[in-house]
């Protein structure tokens, strides 16, 4: 199962980025491939992707969610996929955002797009974005500060 592990230090306060990454809705502004997230209630929501022409529609759930510390999350249908997002303060003004995601390939050109670093890149590029998006603004289009521990169990 091919992993990613990527890093960005962000030039807003360590609430401004978390609270940022908790609005999905806002995600295809900067990630790469996603056309629309619905978000259907706290823990779940609905994501269409189009990525070389594909596209996939997948549920997922928030598995485990701490305010300016991390949110975890898994695919509850189709492609096994799972990831988790870290918020570490650097100072006041500086945030270390890193982000980890696990998944299931499907198919060759999945498989040989892991191989060559396609992923990796994408994930790379997508955080360079999410840099641009939050310090162009300088303040989180919206913030949800529940805190979600195993909400399955």
């Amino acid at each position: 199962m091919p992993s990613v592990i990527k890093t960005v230090n962000v030039s807003v306060p360590v609430r401004t980025a978390y609270n940022q990454w908790t609005q999905f809705e806002t995600f295809p502004q900067f990630m790469g491939g996603v056309e629309s997230i619905t978000q259907t209630d706290d823990t779940h929501s609905h994501w269409v992707t189009k990525i070389g022409g594909v596209t996939r529609e997948f549920d997922t759930e928030i598995t485990e969610q701490h305010p300016d510390e991390r949110v975890a999350w898994k695919s509850t249908d189709g492609k096994t996929q799972a990831g988790v997002v870290t918020f570490h303060r650097l100072s006041d003004n500086e945030t270390k955002v890193t982000v980890q995601i696990d998944w299931e390939t499907e198919g060759i050109i999945e498989k040989a797009g892991a191989l060559v670093g396609v992923d990796d890149r994408q994930v790379h590029a997508d955080l360079e974005r999410f840099k641009k998006y939050i310090e162009s603004q300088g303040h989180e289009d919206g913030a949800w500060r529940g805190d979600i521990s195993n909400p399955s169990q």
